[in-house]
């Protein structure tokens, strides 16, 4: 009975070990990170947390990595039983992408401080995590690779770059090349940033992107129809106001996540051939889209994943980008069903 005792304390202990660490922002160092235009990102540190369990066989772990100035602890509220991903079943490993201010940035680098901090690629987002998850976590396959928006487009990149790693991908309002109108969008919003007269070259005192970050996203993350919807006159000035003392992100973090956007085209190592790129991809895809998404069009995501033979939830609304927020209930039903599939 003492031993039985002993033995249920230790589990015991070893559960509640496990179970404190749970969404708790942790860190890796990977080094100097060679990037795949020959830079080097010095002293390079990941931010993650994970949540829910990894069985014996590391066969239920999913990689979750960040949106657009997103960071892992706003991820979290999508885990949990009946949300996005359950993690009763799924052991969730949520990545702070390169450049959210998290993971190293050019917000925080003490060695590549602002516009010093090399310009890095989503496929260098994709090589980082996946250099976190074998060095750290000892994960060389996954269950799935899941992202919204620019998780989803560090998704579209996984399954071209890395075809065996994961069994399933789930790119949700992401894509795989970015449309010609989300090109002017995020070419607008840095312009707006560098044209700034406080900008000096990235060394600014004031945060230059206070106020076009707000604006931009408040006239694009959704459609002109819903926005009126949701928002009075007073409130679009008192939005305004509050920009100017409550930046919503970093501006060097913010121009730098864009860039690897802007550049993204997962068909580059295919000599420019999608065909090509989805002739590679062995994981079964299920691509989410908003039909009124005017922030990452869905067109370039449509027409790859009709050369995958993806499974598609093309949804009409009125959300826009913000298509989580209104369908959650549709996403998260079709993709606990395409996990389990």
């Amino acid at each position: 009975m003492k031993t039985c005792r002993r033995v249920v304390l230790c589990v015991s202990l070893l559960t509640l070990a496990a179970l404190a660490q749970d969404g708790q922002q942790q860190f890796a160092s990977l080094g100097d990170f060679k990037l795949v235009s020959g830079e080097v990102i010095r002293d390079c540190r990941m931010g993650y947390r994970t949540f829910g369990q990894l069985n014996t066989a590391k066969s239920n772990a999913i990689l979750f990595p960040t949106w657009l100035g997103g960071t892992s602890q706003e991820l979290a509220s999508s885990f949990g039983p009946g949300k996005l991903v359950d993690t009763s079943k799924y052991y969730v490993v949520a990545v702070d992408a390169l450049g959210d201010g998290v993971s190293s940035s050019p917000s925080n680098s003490q060695l590549q401080p602002h516009m010093k901090f090399p310009k890095f690629a989503i496929k260098d987002m994709v090589n980082s995590e996946r250099q976190l998850l074998t060095q750290v976590f000892h994960i060389t396959h996954l269950k799935a690779v899941i992202g919204i928006s620019m998780g989803g487009m560090q998704t579209f990149q996984w399954i071209v770059s890395y075809p065996d790693f994961m069994d399933k991908a789930i790119p949700i309002v992401g894509s795989p090349r970015l449309g010609a109108y989300d090109l002017m969008l995020w070419q607008a919003e840095n312009d707006a940033i560098m044209d700034n007269a406080g900008w000096n070259h990235g060394d600014y005192k004031e945060n230059p992107a206070k106020l076009p970050l707000t604006e931009f996203g408040a006239l694009m993350l959704t459609t002109p129809q819903r926005y009126n919807q949701q928002t009075t006159r007073a409130q679009v000035f008192e939005t305004v106001a509050k920009a100017k003392t409550e930046p919503e992100s970093d501006a060097n973090d913010h121009i730098r996540q864009t860039q690897a956007m802007m550049e993204l085209d997962v068909s580059d190592a295919f000599g420019g051939s999608m065909e090509r790129a989805a002739a590679a991809v062995k994981a079964k895809v299920l691509i989410v889209v908003s039909s009124s998404d005017h922030m990452v069009t869905p067109g370039p995501a449509r027409d790859f994943g009709k050369l995958l033979g993806a499974q598609m939830l093309d949804l009409p609304n009125d959300c826009g980008h913000l298509l989580s927020d209104c369908e959650n209930a549709a996403i998260v039903h079709t993709v606990n069903d395409f996990l389990t599939q």
